[in-house]
């Protein structure tokens, strides 16, 4: 946070532009928000949320809902472990141009993971995800669940109030909802420093995230026939 902090005030002082950093920090049980606060309370433009339930579809959803009551001409997110870089997320604000938003991604062509990931993995979302995603939704992203997304107020404001996945599949209702909607929303690929623990590390954790793709379809679909 604090790297982000110095990075953006640098960016700020050279354009006149202006940022805020919002942490959002649900079902915490060690002293992250001790941490987060003294931070917040040492630096500007640094805002504090606390949620009781896990979930980071929920966080997301929580930071949008916040973001949106003010004049914020862009809203994003990016994960709080530093596996994208402050200078990465800023191609993100360069890139949006004419777009509607831009996403990361850490398997489009020109695209670097540090370290390498086991072919067996990527191999693994290649053969099964990817394909069922374009298959329940016609997203055709090479990478939909890379933590670091940027979108113009008016996307956020659009599609915060129709999102409902509290967990990891968020991201395709995310884009869904995007496509739905008609807007422009581009890939670009960006450099990724996979950090030890996280929490999709692992072949088994796609089995849930498949299940969660059918019933979000499920549940789509009949909010498109109840409409």
């Amino acid at each position: 946070m604090v790297t982000y902090h110095q990075f953006f005030s640098g960016i700020c002082e050279q354009d006149g532009t202006e940022f805020e950093l919002l942490v959002v920090l649900n079902g915490c049980t060690d002293g992250t928000f001790v941490v987060v606060e003294e931070l917040a309370e040492q630096l500007e433009s640094i805002l504090i949320i606390e949620r009781e339930q896990a979930g980071k579809g929920l966080a997301v959803r929580t930071g949008f809902a916040n973001a949106l009551e003010r004049a914020n001409d862009l809203i994003g997110f990016v994960d709080a472990a530093m596996a994208t870089a402050p200078e990465k997320f800023y191609d993100l604000v360069s890139a949006m141009k004419n777009h509607d938003g831009v996403i990361a991604s850490r398997y489009a062509p020109g695209a670097v993971v540090v370290p390498p990931r086991p072919a067996l993995k990527r191999w693994g979302s290649r053969i099964f995800y990817e394909p069922l995603v374009r298959l329940l939704f016609g997203l055709r992203y090479h990478d939909l669940q890379c933590g670091a997304k940027l979108f113009k107020h008016q996307v956020i404001e659009t599609v915060t109030p129709h999102m409902t996945v509290n967990d990891w599949a968020f991201d395709v209702e995310l884009l869904y909802l995007c496509k739905k909607y008609g807007f422009d929303i581009v890939e670009m690929p960006t450099t990724w420093h996979d950090q030890a623990g996280s929490k999709l590390n692992t072949l088994a954790g796609g089995v849930p995230m498949l299940w969660e793709l059918i019933k979000l379809r499920k549940r789509l679909a009949n909010g498109d026939r109840d409409r």
